[in-house]
């Protein structure tokens, strides 16, 4: 047996020294090596979340309601194009190609996109059945539609940087004068409040759904279906899209808060909005553990998803006394 051995290791160094495997298995391990450090790297710098932007009021003094908001909204997409690493939930090639954490928080800003351009596309009136869509939101309507996955004509990041495009041509039409560009009524911001409280009972009801006792089987409405739960491979994934939504729907509430002063100090909802503001502020916190813990009860483990599923219940929660306040007194 040991002889058997002996002659087959013989025949491998015999093989290495024929075809000269043994100059070239050095530099190419060398290299695979320097690649994956590489390839390392740039997943670390890629996975790094944007910072926070400063909402302020933009235009003239007078500015139409509607006008910061939509000034966020193209911020916000330009920001999923023009980060480290652009637009990666489309990549095809490594190190893209193997993140799950960035690409499910660049989901849920981009639900919070989406949400904000249909509420912007419909009748500016209850009574209007029949209004000429705004060519520009229209436009911009259509782009962030685009599947997130495509990567090739058109790729996700054209169509994002068409619509952030469309929404900054509006922009400039609201501000000019006679009214070229519709400010955003009160209609628009009631039918928004309500998509961006679907969301954020979604988001929560599948956080809801990772836990590990008995959480589980969390419905987002009466009369609902029961949320499958969340499997364990996924619960990061659900965070993240939970902490991209409430970064991204963190300036657009400031936004709203600048566009609809007026409004919301008449209506009273003004403190519920900050209230709103506030919660989703603590979402953003630094999360200090190297991994996204799902702990059980009260145990030595840190429990992300109920943590962030209780900030997120509780803004949908104010978001839902503010719209009640916003339908108590009819609209002009």
């Amino acid at each position: 047996m040991e002889n058997w051995q002996n002659r087959q290791i013989l025949r491998w160094d015999e093989f290495r020294e024929r075809w000269g495997l043994r100059d070239l298995l050095s530099p190419l391990m060398v290299a695979l090596c320097l690649l994956l450090l590489v390839w390392l790297a740039l997943g670390w710098y890629w996975s790094r979340e944007p910072r926070q932007f400063p909402v302020t009021a933009v235009g003239p003094v007078e500015a139409p309601p509607g006008l910061v908001l939509v000034t966020v909204e193209e911020r916000l997409a330009r920001t999923l194009v023009d980060k480290p690493g652009g637009f990666i939930d489309n990549d095809v090639m490594p190190p893209g190609s193997m993140m799950d954490d960035m690409p499910a928080w660049e989901r849920g800003v981009l639900g919070e996109v989406r949400d904000f351009v249909a509420a912007l596309a419909l009748p500016g009136r209850l009574d209007a059945l029949a209004s000429p869509a705004d060519p520009d939101v229209a436009d911009a309507v259509s782009a962030f539609n685009v599947d997130p996955g495509a990567w090739s004509l058109p790729s996700a990041e054209s169509e994002f940087r068409r619509g952030a495009d469309a929404l900054h041509r509006h922009a400039e039409r609201m501000e000019e004068p006679g009214g070229r560009a519709l400010a955003m009524r009160e209609v628009q911001l009631d039918h928004w409040l309500v998509a961006v409280q679907a969301r954020l009972d979604g988001l929560t009801a599948r956080l809801n759904a990772a836990q590990a006792t008995s959480l589980r089987g969390v419905t987002v409405a009466p009369g609902t279906e029961a949320v499958p739960t969340t499997p364990w491979n996924q619960v990061d994934d659900v965070f993240f899209e939970a902490r991209g939504a409430s970064w991204a729907l963190l300036h657009q509430l400031k936004a709203a808060e600048i566009d609809f002063d007026a409004l919301l100090a008449a209506r009273h909802a003004d403190l519920d909005l900050r209230a709103a503001i506030h919660e989703l502020e603590a979402t953003q916190q630094p999360v200090w553990s190297p991994v996204i813990l799902n702990g059980a009860g009260f145990g030595v483990f840190a429990n992300h998803s109920l943590v962030m599923a209780n900030y997120l219940g509780r803004a949908s929660a104010r978001l839902g006394e503010v719209e009640s306040q916003l339908l108590d007194v009819p609209v002009p």
